[in-house]
């Protein structure tokens, strides 16, 4: 669902010098973690991983117009993400903003209940989606530590963003 796709593709460097270096890819590329509902975990993200905390607000005139949509992995958190990410679909979202993808942070440790791995399938059948587990440390307020393991991809896209 990433509107913006098409215009990176089109903005990475062309010709013969291409086949020495490789393609250099836009840099500068901001983005804003958006809550699709209260206690998603933005601030916390916005902590580990760089960017801009938006809270559960759009980002505003000046911000970045990358979003990361951010959910928890219970019931209501899965309904919320499906909402925004209709509001994305319907266009209802302020113009300017590019989806990037969803992330959702597990709400419990542990695997998901079935019917609750369903809707996030369902999710990630129409944008791309990133998984945070449970960190107990984050719990306690320590935000200190390096993101978790299994975050891996989540790195590599909040890493190139903030270059």
């Amino acid at each position: 669902m990433r509107t913006d796709v098409r215009r990176e593709v089109e903005s990475v460097q062309q010709g013969p010098e291409i086949w020495i270096r490789g393609p250099v890819a836009p840099h500068g590329r901001r983005f804003a973690w958006v809550g699709t509902h209260g206690g998603a975990g933005v601030s916390t993200l916005a902590a580990v991983y760089g960017g801009q905390d938006s809270g559960r607000d759009w980002p505003g005139p000046g911000a970045p117009s990358s979003v990361l949509l951010v959910a928890r992995t219970h019931a209501a958190g899965l309904l919320a993400a499906r909402r925004s990410l209709e509001l994305f679909r319907r266009g209802e979202h302020p113009p300017g903003l590019d989806l990037d993808a969803v992330v959702l942070v597990a709400d419990a440790p542990g695997r998901l209940p079935r019917p609750l791995a369903r809707q996030v399938k369902e999710i990630e059948s129409t944008v791309d989606v990133y998984r945070v587990p449970w960190v107990p440390a984050w719990r306690l307020g320590d935000l200190n530590a390096t993101p978790p393991r299994g975050t891996e991809a989540l790195v590599r896209l909040t890493r190139a963003a903030a270059r």
